[in-house]
């Protein structure tokens, strides 16, 4: 018998273990799994995420619901073998948590301005996310070398 059944997921769950899970879903590359690991209004920075068009720049900041999962699921899609390997996970008894991960797989499409080559990347990863008291992620940052992943993929800009 589960005596634990009708405790709230923090109970059961620790901030690491919602953050390992929400990789999983990543790695398996479903969207909503790891929508589902996040608050409705959870907040969402991706810092060096950014595409420039004629008129405007997109980048990475807003809200899991509507900029995260654009991003994921832009990436998915050009990139339909895109894996984690997660290095490092820690986590403290706030909620903190904090991922060194690399992000890696083969462009198929368009992605972003990047024209697709049919070139693979691998590029380290920081993540510092937050689990609130309910165990679901409330905020997702992210940190990695945009430049190396650009060059990797074939795509040199050159004003």
């Amino acid at each position: 018998m589960n005596l634990l059944a009708n405790e709230p997921a923090s109970a059961t769950r620790t901030p690491t273990e919602v953050v390992t899970e929400f990789f999983d879903a990543y790695r398996a590359r479903d969207v909503e799994a790891m929508t589902d690991l996040c608050t409705a209004n959870a907040d969402f920075s991706y810092i060096p995420f950014e595409v420039w068009a004629k008129q405007r720049v997109m980048r990475g900041d807003g809200k899991v619901g509507t900029v995260g999962k654009v991003i994921w699921s832009g990436l998915i899609n050009a990139f339909p073998n895109l894996f984690n390997v997660v290095h490092h996970i820690d986590g403290n008894d706030e909620g903190d948590v904090v991922v060194a991960c690399d992000i890696a797989g083969t462009q198929q499409s368009a992605w972003a301005f990047i024209a697709p080559q049919n070139q693979p990347f691998s590029e380290p990863h920081l993540f510092i996310m937050h689990v609130d008291q309910d165990g679901l992620i409330d905020n997702i940052r992210a940190y990695w070398d945009n430049a190396g992943v650009c060059r990797q993929l074939g795509h040199l800009e050159v004003d």
